[in-house]
């Protein structure tokens, strides 16, 4: 079986898993690492999203080969150790999160957005497509003009 060496929050990480297994079953299964959460494994809800240096990504359609060699952060590894990135904070103090599942790919999906834009517009915000069944859409806007506004 194939071995793969990449990053993961920071940690090199060598794992024996199949060229084409998704990297979300290799970061949970595999690696312990349980913020990218499983919801349609087609890139449709996007509760998995993470980075692959530095941008967003589903790790639940990526194959575990393309991560050879690169960057993987995770929620787990947002945070500067105690401190909370601003969009972690954010979103505490925005109380966004309902039932949490799609969360961790929410705050994911926001700092990416963030790294590319500094100013987002609503249109901006509106086009990441993570899907919350809860329906936070407001307060996870309000929380990432807020994260924005932390950010400057």
């Amino acid at each position: 079986m194939p071995s793969h060496t990449f990053s993961v929050n920071g940690k090199s990480v060598t794992v024996d898993a199949p060229d084409d297994m998704p990297l979300l079953w290799v970061l949970r299964d595999l690696l312990g690492v349980r913020g990218p959460k499983y919801g349609c494994g087609i890139d449709v809800c996007k509760a998995c999203t993470s980075h692959l240096d530095g941008r967003a990504m589903n790790p639940c359609v990526v194959p575990v080969s393309d991560a050879d060699g690169r960057n993987v952060t995770t929620i787990e590894g947002l945070a500067d150790g105690d401190k909370l990135h601003p969009v972690q904070e954010a979103w505490l103090d925005q109380d966004v999160a309902q039932c949490g599942y799609c969360q961790p790919g929410q705050i994911m999906a926001a700092v990416a957005l963030l790294r590319r834009t500094k100013n987002p517009s609503d249109e901006d915000i509106d086009a990441i497509a993570n899907v919350c069944r809860c329906g936070t859409y407001f307060r996870i806007r309000e929380a990432i003009k807020k994260a924005a506004s932390m950010m400057q």
